[in-house]
């Protein structure tokens, strides 16, 4: 996977949007203004995604390219390696999760303002 497809598969998410908050290396996708997915676009090696807890520890434990997410509270988020043996299809499952766990902690005024 390149960062261009992951980039587009991000944005094709229902209200997506992207932003560099934090430095002109760091890209954030967000929903609702809440981060869902944050990559190093100089080094892209890795990706930032939320998920369940109990789901954050079973997949660390199923893939040595999962880790506890970097700079990120380690209970909800997941480091994710490209690259190493996580399957493409299995990274996007991830991106899906995180996005739908996010989209759910909006709340009614913010969904329907997104239109959603």
């Amino acid at each position: 996977m390149d960062i261009e497809y992951f980039r587009n598969y991000c944005l094709s998410k229902p209200s997506a949007t992207e932003d560099t908050p934090f430095d002109a290396n760091t890209l954030c996708f967000k929903v609702g203004g809440k981060i869902f997915a944050i990559i190093n676009i100089e080094v892209f090696e890795s990706v930032n995604l939320k998920c369940d807890p109990e789901r954050a520890i079973e997949l660390r434990e199923q893939y040595n390219g999962v880790l506890p997410g970097y700079h990120m509270n380690k209970k909800h988020w997941n480091t994710v390696s490209f690259g190493a043996d996580v399957p493409d299809p299995r990274v996007l499952e991830m991106v899906d999760h995180s996005y739908e766990l996010v989209f759910a902690s909006l709340s009614k005024n913010q969904k329907a303002a997104l239109g959603l």
